[in-house]
């Protein structure tokens, strides 16, 4: 009788603390486990190359003249002669170039914000370096795929969609880099 009573006691603390298998099933025994539930983390490996450059150039020319003139005599006396010119000229020539190009590497780790209802990954990251002073802030934000998750749980920058990259920097460097008080005045002002 004690026997059975251990047993039924057994039975009722196991179906108590049973474990649901759905709750594993994402687990592989062959595997690392890839991030695809909210709060989950994963790498982001930054691989971005951009070149751009514009040119532009702007021509315009006006050019206007008035001219009166008066002349005569009366008689054996001369009337003085009067002449009345006025000329106006207006050109402008205006060029223009813009070239950018930027590299940027680096891995980031990254956070799921929420699944989506076609299972895609909402990720968000931030990095943040500071080097002598000089701080530099990496933000990354998108859309994964959980196909485009490698085996080692990293996603490749290229592969995010609606991709939000942004590099910011603060520090003695970057404050150089600004126009002056002065500058600012006379691109305003011109």
């Amino acid at each position: 009788m004690k026997r059975k009573i251990i047993l039924c006691i057994m039975l009722i603390a196991g179906a108590v603390n049973a474990q649901d298998m759905r709750q594993n099933a994402y687990a592989s025994l062959f595997s690392d486990q890839k991030a695809n539930r909210q709060g989950d983390a994963l790498t982001i490996i930054v691989l971005e190359s951009t070149q751009a450059s514009n040119n532009s150039e702007t021509n315009a020319g006006r050019k206007s003249d008035v001219g009166f003139g008066l002349s005569g005599g009366l008689d054996k006396t001369a009337l003085p002669n009067v002449d009345f010119n006025v000329g106006s000229k207006n050109d402008f020539s205006g060029k223009g170039s813009t070239q950018t190009s930027g590299i940027i590497r680096t891995k980031i780790s990254a956070t799921v914000d929420s699944v989506l209802a076609n299972g895609n990954l909402l990720i968000r990251g931030s990095k943040k370096i500071i080097i002598n002073g000089e701080e530099q802030t990496i933000k990354v934000k998108g859309i994964v795929r959980p196909s485009d998750i490698s085996p080692d749980n990293a996603v490749l920058s290229y592969n995010i969609s609606d991709a939000e990259l942004s590099f910011e920097g603060n520090g003695i460097i970057s404050d150089n880099q600004k126009p002056g008080l002065l500058t600012k005045l006379f691109h305003w002002l011109f």
